[in-house]
């Protein structure tokens, strides 16, 4: 009878332990809808800025090139400088009018302590934006629809 109740126990345990790890971080539907402008595909990165300012890890990019990353110029140095295989987090760069949706996780104990996501973008041979768009990671700010000020028309986030 023992055995069985300390099998349950640890049972139940190890369930609750792995619901903990689970929780820790979550994922969001990411929609994009990029402003009409003529030229070439957008390389756009989405990376979470630590409270200081400075960028901590890289979320996604569009835009699967890499001699283009460094047309990404501060990203680009934080990218160089820390070795991060972004590979799973990379997909096509998106044009002028279009909508990308993608999935981006994040860390659960980064809302609400002043981070945020950072959405930089740059087209080839045409103006680079270090802060197109800055989502503050805040209850509001995630549930918010959030306007662009370069290639970026507005990105909005959904808790999935």
């Amino acid at each position: 009878m023992r055995s069985i109740i300390k099998t349950a126990l640890t049972g139940a345990l190890i369930c609750l332990v792995s619901f903990t790890i689970n929780a820790q971080s979550s994922k969001y539907k990411c929609m994009l809808q990029m402003s009409n402008y003529m030229g070439e595909g957008a390389y756009v990165v989405v990376s979470l800025i630590n409270a200081k300012g400075e960028y901590e890890k890289t979320l996604y990019v569009m835009g699967d090139d890499k001699k283009w990353y460094s047309s990404l110029k501060e990203w680009n140095k934080f990218h160089s400088k820390k070795t991060e295989d972004i590979s799973a987090k990379t997909g096509a760069s998106v044009t002028g009018g279009d909508r990308s949706i993608t999935t981006i996780e994040i860390d659960n104990s980064k809302i609400n302590k002043g981070y945020k996501l950072r959405f930089e973008s740059a087209v080839e041979d045409q103006k680079y934006y270090v802060n197109d768009l800055e989502i503050p990671l805040t209850t509001e700010g995630l549930a918010a629809k959030t306007e662009g000020k370069g290639y970026i028309r507005y990105v909005r986030l959904n808790k999935i």
